[in-house]
């Protein structure tokens, strides 16, 4: 069963999970003709990291004029469209209803079906617009919210091999970056800061000789957080350079080493990196480097920068697949804030 009867296989796509609102329209699941994203940073920015509310409301002024703006972008008319995509989980609780009432709304005025889209099978999906994904694969997802290693037999179906125990990567960035007194999000800031200095604090690297492939980053932060202000405590000076270095290092050691025996474990022909944490310089050396000496005939695959943080052009990658397989959703679709990969074979 396929929804594409159409000589143009459109699908307009919503993402509303966390901070951005974001529509797009994309053709045959591979060509984004618009990726509208208006960003909220600069109103939680203030606070630290995002409020839920206040993230709520951004949604509900910006969404229509989202949609708008990606139709008139595309060249598009709502006749054209084969299907509404949109974000019904993981994120937050009220951030993803704005999106989905949206998307309904929508999608009944023009009497198109409804595809839910999990938010972390888009971030893979992501990459479908670089390079074909071809499967079997491995991906590893790391964002703020997630950090988590997924292995795809076939196209829509997705195992989850190993997760983090406690925090996500990307949470114990910006939770180090409030220590250090860097503005949020700090990922990118950190980043910058690490490739200035040395790792010369050694903080530890969790769970890394296990035999399983799962994450663990809380004790990391406990340590980063400890060792400033115990040098605090006694007046000493501490190399923000270095401290981010050190930290950076400890991250991208992990994740990198247990992506590799994961590929290494799996009969992958290719890996994703994905997610907003994927954006991080260090740790695309990192994997690009060691893919290359141990695993090179594995394909290693990283979304551009614009792909990598959140945008409704990989819910509509994500989307596509899931039309062709049938799997649309009817009016009573609801948010699913918890939301984790059930294959759908």
């Amino acid at each position: 069963m396929t929804l594409f009867t159409k000589e143009r296989n459109l699908l307009l796509a919503i993402e509303s999970s966390c901070d951005e609102t974001s529509v797009a329209v994309i053709e045959d699941g591979k060509h984004i003709l618009a990726n509208i994203v208006a960003s909220q940073v600069k109103s939680h920015r203030r606070f630290g990291g995002v409020v839920p509310e206040v993230a709520s409301r951004h949604h509900v002024e910006e969404i229509t004029l989202c949609i708008d703006e990606a139709l008139t972008e595309a060249e598009v008319i709502p006749q054209e469209l084969s299907g509404v995509a949109v974000t019904y989980g993981p994120g937050l609780v009220g951030a993803l209803l704005i999106g989905i009432s949206a998307a309904k709304a929508f999608a009944w005025a023009h009497d198109l079906p409804l595809i839910p889209v999990n938010h972390m099978a888009g971030h893979i999906y992501a990459a479908n617009f670089v390079e074909s994904l071809q499967f079997p694969l491995m991906a590893l997802l790391v964002s703020g919210g997630h950090t988590e290693l997924v292995y795809m037999k076939e196209a829509g179906s997705y195992e989850i091999v190993g997760e983090t125990r406690d925090d996500a990567a990307g949470e114990a960035y910006d939770k180090v970056g409030r220590v250090l007194g860097l503005s949020y999000p700090s990922g990118k800031e950190i980043d910058e800061l690490a490739h200035l200095g040395k790792d010369t604090y050694h903080f530890p690297r969790a769970m890394l000789k296990e035999e399983n492939y799962d994450f663990s980053f809380s004790g990391l932060k406990s340590a980063f957080i400890n060792t400033v202000h115990n040098a605090q405590q006694r007046d000493e000076e501490l190399s923000t350079e270095d401290l981010a270095a050190s930290f950076q290092a400890s991250v991208v050691e992990v994740l990198t080493a247990k992506t590799l025996r994961a590929c290494k474990e799996f009969p992958v022909k290719q890996l994703v990196l994905a997610g907003g944490v994927a954006a991080n310089k260090g740790l695309r050396a990192s994997l690009s480097e060691q893919m290359a000496q141990e695993l090179p005939e594995v394909t290693f695959i990283v979304p551009p920068l614009h792909l990598c943080g959140d945008n409704a052009a990989m819910i509509g990658g994500a989307a596509f697949v899931e039309a062709q397989k049938g799997h649309v959703a009817d009016l009573s679709l609801n948010a699913e804030p918890g939301l984790s990969f059930v294959p759908m074979n």
